[in-house]
């Protein structure tokens, strides 16, 4: 293939270099011209299958490691954990065995506890890729949110970026910090101090008590979706108040640096962490996100299976 990808499962940002993540950029944007054509579909990966096994509610993440696979000619196996033996007490270690006996050359996993997909890797010959465990990481999320910003702005090289809301549940803010960092940028943390890490789990983040601080000459601003569902109780008044106070406005982006672009991983709860009036902003670059996940995407599938296929 003519490309070094010296991984071969894709579980967290920490053990990718600056150049592996370059390698996946460039080649998800080799790709992304295939999505634009006529007839969006080559034959890369004809005769592979990829299993996405999804124990948590996806929409973005799920559908566009399908699409991807699938512009790529792969075939998929789609699992998910409502109405399937898990229900009745088979444990994971036994479905993903299974799972593995139907001729699968890759898994995607999506998993509501932290290390689940490493796990996985522990036991199987596969590749796997982690597309979201528990507190921890989301790392395709963050290789996603890196190319619409190399896009949008040329470098990642000193730039600074703002992430705001719920940095202690994020996953996403998670692998966001450490890739954004290793890529050479600034990174900014801002909420509600319920939500918010110490200095010493922030990453190398630096944490802002204050809204203002972290967008104050920001080139990039990302909003995060309140993780209510993982809180198990409320951790700040309520939603009015959260949008009050960390809720995004172009009020609040008036603050940022000219031309700074607006991103959000999704879903968005519209009035809390973004106003209703940012669906126009000229930076908002959410569906731009979307797109790019694809690309992402069928760029690891391609980089590990090749890879792979390489090593056998």
């Amino acid at each position: 293939m003519g490309i070094e990808f010296p991984h071969r499962h894709l579980l967290e940002i920490g053990p990718l270099s600056e150049e592996d993540i370059l390698v996946v950029l460039r080649t998800a944007l080799n790709l992304k011209e295939i999505l634009r054509r006529p007839i969006p579909k080559v034959p890369t990966l004809r005769g592979k299958v990829v299993a996405n096994l999804f124990f948590e509610p996806s929409t973005r993440t799920r559908l566009s490691f399908e699409r991807a696979a699938k512009v790529l000619s792969a075939e998929v196996l789609n699992f998910s954990a409502r109405g399937s033996s898990l229900e009745k007490g088979e444990n994971l270690l036994d479905t993903v065995k299974n799972l593995q006996a139907m001729g699968p050359d890759l898994f995607v996993i999506r998993h509501p506890a932290s290390g689940a997909p490493h796990f996985v890797a522990q036991h199987l010959e596969l590749p796997v890729i982690n597309a979201g465990d528990g507190f921890h990481e989301h790392p395709t999320q963050a290789l996603l949110d890196l190319l619409t910003v190399w896009e949008k702005k040329g470098d990642l090289r000193g730039l600074k970026v703002a992430i705001i809301g719920d940095i202690r549940h994020s996953r996403v803010a998670h692998s966001d910090i450490l890739a954004f960092r290793k890529m050479g940028a600034e990174v900014y943390v801002s909420g509600p101090g319920t939500l918010l890490p110490s200095e010493k789990e922030a990453l190398g983040a630096r944490v802002c008590v204050r809204l203002e601080e972290a967008v104050e000459g920001a080139d990039v601003v990302i909003a995060l979706r309140v993780q209510k569902e993982r809180h198990g109780r409320m951790l700040f008044p309520g939603f009015h108040e959260y949008a009050r106070f960390f809720g995004l406005n172009r009020r609040v982006l008036s603050r940022a640096a000219e031309g700074a672009i607006l991103m959000h991983p999704g879903p968005i709860n519209w009035g809390v962490e973004l106003s209703p009036e940012l669906e126009d902003f000229p930076g908002q670059v959410i569906l731009d996100q979307v797109e790019n996940g694809v690309a992402v995407r069928m760029a690891l599938l391609l980089l590990l299976l090749k890879s792979r296929e390489s090593s056998l």
